[in-house]
């Protein structure tokens, strides 16, 4: 791996908020990027409890940040915290990058984009009957996409007031609680929950994967979770969390250098620090 060029006070700044930061793969992705891309830019880790997110987004306005990612817990919480909000992210009601644009800080989200590139690997989406697992701000923008995409979508969730919300909100046909997934037929299914992060869990009875289902996990740290190992056993068709991520992470590089992001090389990188 060439060496890393050295900092400077020109030196683009970007990175990621988060809590917690330890597993994130972003920083990994976006600096190999911008070695591939010859960008002067450097991109970083940033772990900020929910108490101080707005603390953080007002330190990214003061140090002239060009791009943060927006991750877990915070995806609804900063939606309030921009000055301007793209329409698409406003009818999500959730956003995953604030980027800096003349001097004003713009909320986006890429998450649906990342989604819908990361299961077209394995299916066409128009027609689909496709079940999304949670309802936070994550199942926002996943929903988003499948729905704009032509899919039937039912959304799942613990809490079913929440995924009942979700679904009037963004034009899912359906909602119910978890234990529902047993009774529907799915072609596609999107776990969004933080469970199986770094854990040997599962939201998800191995029985209630039907064999051809295409299943989607978000969660990319174990790579392959618990339920993507059960999906494949079942018949399933898997499509790990870090195509999601890899597509998402190009969209926002997109956005703010106006490049076309190196796909591949990202994905490398995503690897390699999984890996290590």
């Amino acid at each position: 791996m060439a060496p890393a060029p050295p900092i400077t006070p020109a030196t683009a700044l970007c990175g990621v908020i988060l809590h917690p930061a330890g597993h994130t793969r972003s920083p990994a992705m976006h600096n190999a990027a911008f070695r591939a891309l010859g960008l002067d830019a450097v991109y970083l880790a940033f772990d900020v409890p929910p108490a101080a997110l707005a603390d953080a987004v007002r330190g990214a306005r003061a140090l002239g940040i060009r791009q943060l990612a927006v991750s877990l817990p915070h995806k609804e919480a900063a939606l309030g915290l921009v000055d301007e909000v793209e329409p698409t992210a406003r009818a999500i009601g959730a956003i995953n990058t604030i980027t800096r644009s003349a001097g004003r800080l713009v909320g986006s989200n890429t998450d649906w984009i990342g989604a819908v590139r990361a299961l077209e690997r394995e299916t066409e989406l128009r027609g689909r009957n496709a079940v999304v697992l949670g309802a936070g701000g994550a199942a926002r923008g996943v929903v988003f996409g499948l729905v704009r995409s032509g899919a039937r979508v039912t959304v799942l969730n613990r809490t079913r007031h929440r995924a009942e919300a979700l679904a009037r909100a963004l034009g899912a046909a359906a909602a119910g609680d978890l234990e529902e997934l047993a009774r529907i037929d799915y072609d596609v299914l999107v776990q969004t929950t933080p469970v199986g992060l770094r854990s040997d869990r599962s939201p998800v009875r191995p029985e209630w994967i039907p064999p051809g289902a295409v299943v989607l996990d978000a969660v990319y740290d174990p790579v392959e979770t618990r339920l993507l190992r059960e999906a494949r056993t079942r018949g399933a068709r898997v499509v790990s969390g870090k195509w999601m991520l890899v597509h998402q992470a190009a969209e926002q590089l997109r956005i703010w250098s106006g490049r076309e992001p190196p796909v591949d090389v990202m994905a490398r990188a995503f690897d390699d620090a999984a890996a290590g």
